[in-house]
C-alpha cells in the first residue's frame, strides 16, 4: 500500500469546544470539513492538520489515524493477504469516501481511506 496522507484522529468530547484549542491556540483555523462527529482542522497553508472525532459514525471502534491511499482495493486485499484483522470492512460511506479499518500488530486501529477524485 502507498500512503498519500496521514491524519491524527484525536478523540474529543465536543468538537465545537475542542476547536477553541486546536483552531485558536494551535492555529489550525481552516475547517476543511465538519460532519458533526468528525471535523478536520488545518493550518492556513495546509501543512498541518488534525481530525477531531467524538465517536465514529459507522464503525464499532475508533481509529487513531486515518491513512489516505489512491488504491483502496489493493490496500484492502494486501491487509487481508497479510492476515491483519479487519475491524471495519471495506465500504462506501454515505459522506462520499471508501474506507476500511485494520488493526496494526500493536493494537492500534487504522482508518484506511480513499477520497473520490
Amino acid at each position: 500500500m502507498q500512503a498519500t496522507k496521514v491524519f491524527a484522529n484525536l478523540r474529543v468530547a465536543d468538537i465545537e469546544a475542542a476547536k477553541g484549542f486546536y483552531a485558536g491556540y494551535l492555529g489550525l483555523s481552516n475547517e476543511e470539513f465538519n460532519l458533526g462527529w468528525v471535523a478536520r482542522c488545518s493550518s492556513p497553508d495546509a501543512q498541518a492538520s488534525v481530525q477531531l472525532v467524538t465517536r465514529d459514525l459507522t464503525a464499532a471502534e475508533d481509529s487513531v489515524i486515518s491513512v489516505c491511499t489512491d488504491d483502496i482495493d489493493g490496500a484492502y486485499a494486501e491487509a487481508r493477504e497479510l492476515g491483519y484483522e479487519i475491524v471495519h470492512p471495506l465500504r462506501a460511506e454515505a459522506w462520499g469516501l471508501r474506507r476500511f479499518f485494520v488493526r496494526a500488530p500493536d493494537g492500534n486501529v487504522i482508518n484506511v481511506v480513499s477520497h473520490p477524485h
